[in-house]
């Protein structure tokens, strides 16, 4: 009996990134047909000794079946609440539901495995904070585990997104035997970078305190240096007036035993980028990969979330079959995450089930243009970007022009630190009206000539599309640089500045000199009558900031420095302040994704 093929595959339209000229197969992609069988609370062995809490998934009666293993240390017992996805502004929203979509993949035939970690839920041992070296092993016990189950037929792959997504490459690295391909949905490769963009620090990390219910937490510095040199780190720690000035941070780094909130006093501990993030980092260790990958994320508003695929993709040390896909920005995030489901069941069927889908026939590049649509290229950044200087001028513009005298005044701005006040002070270059619209995508910095009358500080930067009644969209890009730390031009490329974050030098208060800041990637098209605005600052503003009585430290993150700062900007002939943008002249029509059409009459044999 024929069948509509959304009939068939259970859902109601075919992915608009799906392209008909690559798609094979449809009517062989795992179809939902099995009930769900929970096995709940299995014990598995670790090679140590200490035993893990499992949930298992089976789809009901059919047999041997490929596994997918999900893992974080945000709890399995909540990754199957029945509750309907729930999107960020419900107050119910909860940011550690991040497994995936566990009923859509077993009723199609996989087994599906979310532990709790050692030291995390109803699991032995010591919890050591996210991403570990010792999760890392722990991750190749549970894939080797699942592959001798009789309910696997020893075919096994990883799924889920940002935490279940970045600790992919980390297991992948240590080559599981039954490991056969991973979709890393928002991934991060360099973990400093995550902590500290730019080698700002923030208080972004201090949320795995509430996501991460450890029954036995320890700071991995007391693993790395014993108790007393990590003692001596906490006191010489307290000695940066940043970090003293805040009882939050000082309540961390003066408990002991170390068990409150031991991940971030790890954060608070290591400042710069040293062999403790470089363990957690997917950076170090592409050569070891030999896992099929698909790397993926959303067009990031903030953080450093966009600029990581790219990198693993430009990696020659990553030699594993590879693809990249940004499918959605962020407004559109719903927890459970389902965003992806088809595209990732097209993955798994190809790699776990030897169904030929097609999907290693498109392009290693798959991306959204925001404003325009989903396409395919073959590099990034483009090999026809033409990179244009968008300049910082007087009174508060940005032209393509460069400003032809020299020797102009600076602008400027003040940071107050908030033990003093609660003003964010901030200066914005603004845009003309776009006369045509323009692709802007691709890598993009800022080359920023200014001086600080202190040895250091911090620069935050943000990007926006505004539109003709003067409504600013959520930030195009964001960009982030400590002023101590340098540029090491000979690891830099056009558009991906690299700096070294493993040293910090102080600044000599009051010189001018150029810094080189990065600016997340985008994929967007401005339209006729918008315009773009840099926003400059010290901090980040937040509503929370004085309207909330209660838990600000959440809502800080850039932490702010505790001494009055003067900013100065220069942007004049000698001092040619200045974003530089990749500008898509064309693209070839072809290039452009073609969707089904008519995809509701396209009949299968059920």
């Amino acid at each position: 009996m024929k069948k509509r093929i959304t009939e068939v595959l259970g859902i109601d339209v075919l992915p608009n990134y799906w392209d008909k000229r690559y798609v094979k197969n449809l009517d062989k992609l795992s179809r939902p047909k099995y009930e769900v069988e929970l096995h709940e609370d299995v014990w598995m062995t670790l090679r140590d000794g200490v035993r893990l809490c499992v949930d298992v998934y089976l789809p009901k009666g059919a047999g041997p079946v490929p596994s997918l293993v999900s893992w974080s240390a945000y709890s399995k017992e909540m990754q199957g609440i029945k509750r309907g996805a729930i999107p960020p502004e419900s107050l119910l929203f909860d940011h550690s539901l991040e497994a995936g979509d566990i009923e859509y993949f077993v009723q199609r035939g996989y087994a599906f495995i979310i532990p709790d970690p050692r030291g995390i839920g109803k699991s032995e041992g010591v919890f050591y904070g996210v991403y570990n070296p010792q999760e890392h092993l722990d991750i190749y016990d549970m894939i080797e585990w699942a592959a001798e189950q009789e309910w696997c037929d020893s075919n096994v792959g990883m799924v889920g997104y940002s935490y279940f997504g970045i600790c992919q490459i980390l297991a992948a690295a240590q080559q599981p035997p039954h490991l056969k391909c991973i979709m890393p949905c928002s991934f991060v490769d360099d973990y400093y970078q995550h902590g500290y963009y730019g080698g700002v620090p923030s208080t972004y990390m201090s949320i795995y305190w509430e996501l991460c219910p450890s029954n036995n937490p320890m700071p991995w510095s007391v693993k790395m240096y014993g108790e007393e040199k990590v003692k001596e780190m906490m006191k010489e720690r307290l000695q940066d007036p940043d970090i003293a000035v805040n009882s939050y941070f000082t309540k961390i780094l003066t408990t002991w035993p170390p068990t409150y909130h031991t991940f971030y006093l790890d954060y608070l501990l290591h400042p710069l980028d040293d062999e403790y993030w470089q363990q957690r980092s997917a950076n170090q260790m592409y050569d070891k990969v030999k896992t099929p990958v698909y790397l993926h994320c959303a067009w990031s508003p903030l953080g450093r979330w966009s600029s990581p695929i790219f990198a693993a993709m430009n990696d020659d040390r990553l030699q594993a079959p590879k693809r990249l896909g940004v499918l959605e920005g962020y407004d559109g995030l719903e927890l459970p995450y389902r965003a992806l489901n088809e595209e990732c069941l097209r993955w798994y069927d190809h790699w776990l089930k030897g169904v030929d889908t097609g999907i290693m026939d498109e392009p290693p590049y798959k991306f959204c243009v925001i404003n325009s649509g989903t396409r395919y290229e073959n590099e990034w950044p483009l090999a026809r970007t033409e990179w244009q200087k968008l300049y910082l001028r007087s009174f508060n513009r940005l032209r393509w022009d460069k400003e032809p005298d020299k020797d102009l005044p600076p602008d400027g701005f003040t940071h107050l630190p908030p033990s003093i006040s609660t003003e964010v002070n901030k200066i914005v270059y603004k845009s003309s009206r776009f006369a045509q619209a323009k692709e802007i995508t691709g890598p993009i910095e800022l080359h920023l000539w200014a001086s600080i009358d202190a040895e250091d500080a911090n620069f935050v930067c943000s990007l926006f599309d505004v539109l003709p009644d003067g409504t600013r969209m959520p930030l195009l890009r964001y960009g982030a640089l400590r002023a101590s730390h340098p540029l090491n031009e000979e690891k830099s490329t056009i558009g991906s500045p690299v700096h070294d974050n493993s040293v910090s030098i102080p600044v000599t208060p009051g010189e001018v000199r150029e810094y080189v800041i990065e600016m997340s990637p985008t994929a967007m098209v401005i339209p006729a009558g918008h315009w773009i605005e840099l926003e400059i600052t010290s901090q980040c503003p937040n509503e929370c900031h004085t309207e909330s009585w209660t838990g600000k430290v959440g809502n800080m993150n850039v932490i702010p420095t505790n001494t009055t700062t003067a900013y100065k900007i220069y942007r004049d002939n000698n001092h040619p302040s200045y974003l530089l943008l990749p500008i898509i002249p064309y693209t070839d029509p072809e290039q452009w994704v073609q969707p089904f059409e008519n995809w509701d009459e396209i009949e299968v044999e059920d």
